[in-house]
């Protein structure tokens, strides 16, 4: 054999070997959150103030334009049955929906099934439902859901918020839980009928007895697990949340997200009225009531959450909720510290996390 020719052969080996090898190559891929979420129900009446918002580099931006540019994919809203004000009623939340949608945001609501705030310490039923039997606040709930989904059509749907211990109170509270489920079920069949693409969460407030609680849903169909957690209620350490996040992925086969979270940012105030935090043995020691520690707190939680399958992300709760009545109101907000814009209304460095 000529010497061109082992030349020649051995170029093919060469080309053959490194085209395998290509082939071959193990591909990696990032995990990437499903839901990077910001709660922003006071949104229709911050706007009403007139207040301007800034963003980063102290421009004047709109809020969700500012959050969409932050990587910001998801917006929560609370919704309210029938409320005394229009900011969580039913057609101020369905024209913010289509807002969302045209931005190319995803929306998540939280439908309290209440005229006003429903969490583990209250869940009251509706004024229009009051005196109903039981039959027939069922088809109440199913006929109000199915409202829901098919003129709001929410990429993802809450059936209660914060259902520790139920929902629509007496009748569906957890100590006859075969009400409460009743309940559930006639709205999670309502999504199921009239809206295939939206996913349901059923939301419980902290960590600690989750397993117990989601134990007792175990027959529901519904999509994700959604979690409260707030270091002032829930506990301050986030191995344990971890864990028991772990747990409830291994337990019940279902995807798992922090529903609503926050951390403030300082421990002062501006305004009047009564903030959630003001001391420090209201937060966790690493992470300080700092800009910084703000964002080290998110980061740690989003560490977390991409170091599990399951678990498919968070919707940070009142980032909008600034001081807006005026720093001399004394019912304004009692989360300005917590906001993700700071006394002057500047985007905060948070949202660089998202």
């Amino acid at each position: 054999m000529t010497k061109s020719l082992l030349v020649f052969f051995a170029l093919i080996i060469a080309f053959s070997c490194s085209k395998n090898e290509t082939v071959d190559s193990p591909q990696t891929t990032t995990k990437t959150l499903e839901i990077k979420g910001v709660d922003v129900s006071y949104l229709p009446e911050i706007r009403q103030s007139g207040i301007v918002f800034y963003n980063t580099n102290n421009q004047p931006e709109p809020m969700l334009t500012t959050l969409k540019k932050a990587g910001v994919n998801t917006i929560r809203l609370r919704l309210w049955k029938q409320p005394n004000e229009t900011t969580s009623n039913f057609n101020t939340v369905k024209n913010l929906v289509a807002e969302c949608k045209n931005l190319g945001l995803k929306t998540l609501l939280s439908v309290h099934y209440s005229d006003t705030w429903a969490d583990p310490s209250q869940q009251l039923k509706p004024q229009q439902w009051q005196g109903i039997p039981f039959d027939q606040l069922k088809d109440s709930v199913y006929n109000y859901t199915k409202k829901i989904v098919t003129q709001i059509n929410p990429d993802y749907i809450q059936i209660g918020n914060e259902i520790n211990n139920g929902f629509i109170f007496p009748e569906g509270n957890i100590a006859n839980i075969q009400q409460t489920k009743a309940l559930l079920f006639k709205g999670i069949q309502a999504v199921r009928d009239n809206n295939s693409d939206t996913k349901i969460i059923i939301h419980y407030a902290g960590h600690q007895n989750a397993n117990t609680f989601f134990a007792n849903m175990s027959d529901l169909d519904y999509d994700i697990i959604g979690l409260s957690y707030y270091p002032i209620w829930h506990g301050k350490d986030l191995d344990v949340l971890k864990q028991n996040m772990n747990l409830l992925a291994a337990n019940f086969n279902k995807k798992i997200m922090i529903v609503e979270t926050s951390y403030p940012f300082t421990l002062t105030w501006n305004d009047w009225t009564n903030n959630i935090i003001g001391f420090d043995s209201q937060i966790i020691t690493i992470y300080s009531a700092t800009p910084e520690g703000q964002k080290n707190y998110i980061k740690k939680l989003e560490e977390i959450l991409l170091a599990n399958d399951n678990f498919i992300g968070f919707c940070y709760w009142g980032g909008e909720w600034v001081s807006y009545k005026g720093n001399t109101a004394t019912n304004g907000s009692s989360y300005e510290n917590q906001a993700l814009w700071d006394f002057n209304n500047k985007a905060l460095p948070l949202l660089n996390e998202f």
